[in-house]
């Protein structure tokens, strides 16, 4: 089995998964709370597919900071929904992504009974390029920073 780097962080969010769940898997909505939004204002975004369905996909195409790329919906359940995400640039790289929903079933101060904790996960493979870089940069940091701004993004939509 190849060698991989996992990034992952989680919160959690005053609503039951089913009220998540179409931020996540509905690729057109990743705007209202995506961590990378607004980082190029002529970024070109293309959908394919059933928005909020297995298969449905968005790619983009923006400045240096925004970069290139692509993501597939390759798996969607109550409690899950699962991304292969692959960059073209500024660099290559492809990676899956998981967001997993789990319910606490307490209340988190919200003012409602239910509540889920978000778990964002994206596994890479280790290659020689990502193994060059992460001597200079600690992607786990770099990543799980923007992970951390999206999900409090997402918290902050759902809650509205």
């Amino acid at each position: 089995m190849p060698a991989t780097t996992t990034i992952e962080r989680s919160i959690v969010v005053a609503a039951p998964a089913a009220a998540i769940l179409p931020h996540l898997a509905d690729l057109h909505r990743w705007t209202e709370w995506s961590p990378w939004e607004g980082q190029d204002p002529d970024l070109h975004r293309e959908y394919g597919g059933e928005p909020g369905t297995v298969g449905s996909t968005y790619a983009w195409k923006g400045n240096r900071k925004a970069g290139a790329g692509d993501m597939r919906v390759t798996g969607i359940a109550p409690h899950r929904v699962d991304i292969d995400l692959r960059f073209t640039a500024p660099f290559r790289s492809s990676s899956t992504c998981v967001f997993r929903l789990d319910e606490t079933g307490a209340g988190t101060g919200a003012g409602t009974d239910a509540g889920t904790r978000v778990v964002w996960m994206m596994t890479s493979p280790r290659t020689t390029m990502s193994r060059i870089v992460g001597t200079f940069i600690n992607m786990d940091k770099l990543i799980g920073g923007d992970f951390d701004k999206g999900l409090a993004q997402l918290k902050a939509v759902v809650e509205r």
